[in-house]
């Protein structure tokens, strides 16, 4: 079987347990590179059967010293071609699985960056665009990917019952936000006294959809404005959210649950440990 013929099977079963659009085209264009590779190697076709251990390590070489790909983008690219392999594998499309003793690519773990409670009061206060400023003290509120927040509907959000209904989150997933009473208070002024008539909840009158690209130059303006050398982006500000529940003790699979997170691990990288905190946990002893 040609190899990107089985890519595109890939993609159909993931398209059947309901993948999203962007994952299942981020899974094509990585396995198509590596495609891309193996044909200017061999200059012939690459037939599945045929690939070996050594074409993949090969890649990731290349990735590595012709590319120049940080680790990170390196251990998408492996991820990629893993998860490919292992479906290919359980299929019996090959006698053998040649990723599985691939060692994994070390990536140093990055402390997420974030803004204080007094941070993201300052920034919020100084956002003149008053619908993404509303957006904003969302997303902290919530904790919501920009996305999520953006694609809201109008029966999404039950201000009665003080839940917003994330109805197709990352992976497609869904869950439930209670709303903060802070926040309550905002979005029931909101849509009382200025919502436009849209199908979405938050919404523009000129469009009645509101983009995350104006989202994002907004906040760009307003970080300028302030003078500030940080970034300032929607995924801060859920990693701001996220932040401040771990300062407050809130257990980590509770905050998991909030941000629409598979594993706690990923949720883990959000406990920001400075000299002052550890000087605390010692002193409890």
């Amino acid at each position: 079987m040609l190899f990107m013929e089985s890519v595109e099977r890939f993609g159909k079963y993931q398209s059947n347990i309901e993948r999203s659009p962007k994952t299942i085209q981020g899974y094509h264009v990585e396995l198509s590179l590596l495609n891309r590779y193996l044909e200017e190697k061999y200059n012939c076709p690459i037939y599945l059967e045929d690939m070996t251990k050594k074409d993949i390590e090969d890649y990731l070489m290349y990735l590595k010293e012709y590319k120049g790909y940080k680790p990170s983008t390196r251990k998408r690219a492996l991820g990629s071609i893993r998860s490919f392999f292992n479906y290919a594998y359980k299929n019996e499309w090959i006698e053998k699985n040649i990723t599985a003793t691939i060692e994994p690519i070390k990536c140093p773990q990055k402390e997420r960056q974030f803004l204080t409670e007094d941070e993201v009061n300052h920034y919020v206060a100084a956002i003149q665009h008053p619908l993404v400023q509303l957006v904003v003290q969302t997303l902290y509120y919530t904790g919501m990917r920009i996305s999520e927040c953006l694609n809201l509907k109008e029966n999404d959000v039950d201000l009665e019952a003080g839940i917003i209904h994330v109805v197709k989150g990352k992976g497609s997933k869904e869950r439930k936000i209670p709303i903060n009473p802070k926040l309550k208070e905002l979005l029931i002024e909101y849509e009382e006294n200025w919502k436009v008539d849209s199908s979405y909840f938050f919404a523009t009158r000129k469009s009645g959809t509101l983009s995350a690209v104006n989202v994002e130059r907004v906040m760009r303006e307003t970080t300028k404005k302030l003078g500030w050398n940080k970034k300032v982006t929607p995924h801060i500000i859920r990693h701001s959210f996220a932040s401040k529940l771990v300062k407050n003790n809130v257990h980590l699979v509770k905050i998991s649950k909030l941000l629409g997170h598979s594993s706690l691990k990923t949720t883990s990288i959000y406990v920001h440990s400075n000299l002052e905190d550890l000087q605390d946990a010692v002193n409890t002893l």
